[in-house]
């Protein structure tokens, strides 16, 4: 979708069958929801429907006991109303008591149901953009264990959402919990690419210099959409695990197995949803560099860095990792910026985009499925 196409939608905003379209952009996401809104408010003004922001004023605030209400303050009767979430972002605080506590995910999703509430009845039309999916890490079922995402899309749904849209969810098979709601599982394959040639001038994406690497099974699929639209090798790490003992709620890996074509001398992508930790995705970096690896370059959709920053710090200062890539879909932490090593890629305007796509009830196949601009843009770059 170009630019152009956008701004044509801006000029049909008086048309009867599109509605008038405002963001809710909760606390978490205030960062990320001002860039949409550039974007958004950009093209409109180029359209000739000039507005000063989208988005609603809208909080959340809490009593000292900890209770909270949700409060929009403006009218959305008749307004299509795209509510922006970030649950990841543990900077946010409230006071409980006396004390400062982080919001958790759980603290999140429940200001949203507020929000929606306030919303319910009035608005026309309710869309939830979430990137990183609330629950979306607990995604199958072993013994007695709760299904928190599964539920929690439930709950969306008798609220009178009619879309969710999530970008590179942990498992996308979740869906199948709601099959009468709309869910977007979105993959910023083209913005990561983008970002790559831009921040890496060097790098040449060809057959001979660049492989993909899986870092195991389950995210094999995102690797191999890499692969394929690059025309490079594909290989793969699975997890041996001990499955005699569970740790932290899993069973802990022994190790990082690798199959594939040799990777020495070319320069190695890995791409994952999130690094949490980051243990695996260095365990795979060192595996790789034993094997005479060039560059290595790993991406995530979420760099969150549950652990801190100092083993990656080391892993480059080692030579082992090259750089790291990651989204502004969740929240960053502010040392990671000062990092040489990250580079962060803005998904701000393919949000803007799917925003404009679904408010005048367009087809977003094409915005889901980038094939051709990828190609477009490795043509632009080529050697």
């Amino acid at each position: 979708m170009s630019t152009r196409k956008v701004q044509e939608f801006f000029t049909q905003q008086s048309d009867n069958n599109v509605q008038d379209m405002r963001l809710i952009v909760l606390k978490g996401a205030a960062e990320l929801g001002a860039r949409v809104d550039y974007h958004l408010t950009k093209w409109a003004e180029e359209g000739g429907n000039p507005r000063n922001t989208f988005i609603i004023p809208n909080d959340c605030p809490r009593f000292s006991s900890g209770d909270a209400k949700g409060l929009i303050k403006e009218t959305v009767r008749g307004k299509d109303l795209f509510f922006l979430v970030d649950v990841g972002n543990y900077s946010i605080k409230y006071n409980l008591y006396g004390l400062q506590n982080s919001m958790s995910p759980d603290d999140h999703f429940q200001d949203l149901k507020r929000l929606i509430q306030a919303a319910e009845g009035k608005a026309a039309r309710i869309t939830v953009i979430m990137p990183s999916l609330f629950g979306g890490r607990q995604h199958r079922r072993n013994y007695r264990e709760s299904l928190d995402c599964a539920h929690a899309l439930q709950e969306l749904h008798a609220m009178g959402v009619s879309n969710i849209v999530t970008f590179d969810a942990h498992d996308p098979r979740v869906q199948n919990a709601v099959p009468l709601m709309s869910i977007d599982n979105v993959m910023p394959t083209y913005q990561v690419l983008k970002c790559m040639l831009r921040e890496l001038p060097d790098l040449h994406l060809d057959k001979e210099h660049f492989m993909v690497v899986s870092p195991d099974e389950g995210a094999m699929n995102r690797n191999m959409y890499y692969s394929s639209v690059l025309g490079v090798d594909l290989g793969m790490f699975y997890k041996r695990r001990d499955y005699s003992r569970v740790v932290n709620g899993r069973n802990p890996i022994v190790a990082h197995e690798y199959l594939g074509n040799s990777v020495e001398g070319k320069d190695i992508f890995i791409a994952d949803d999130i690094i949490s930790s980051g243990e695996s995705m260095l365990d795979i970096a060192y595996a790789l560099k034993k094997q005479n690896a060039r560059h290595i370059y790993t991406y995530a959709t979420y760099t969150i860095f549950t652990n801190g920053l100092e083993t990656f710090d080391k892993a480059v200062a080692d030579g082992v990792v090259d750089g790291v890539f990651g989204t502004n879909l969740t929240y960053l932490r502010p040392e990671l910026a000062e990092r040489s090593w990250f580079h962060k890629v803005d998904v701000s305007k393919y949000i803007a985009y799917f925003i404009a796509a679904l408010n005048h009830n367009i087809s977003v196949s094409e915005i889901i499925d980038p094939h051709e601009k990828i190609q477009a843009l490795l043509e632009k770059n080529k050697v």
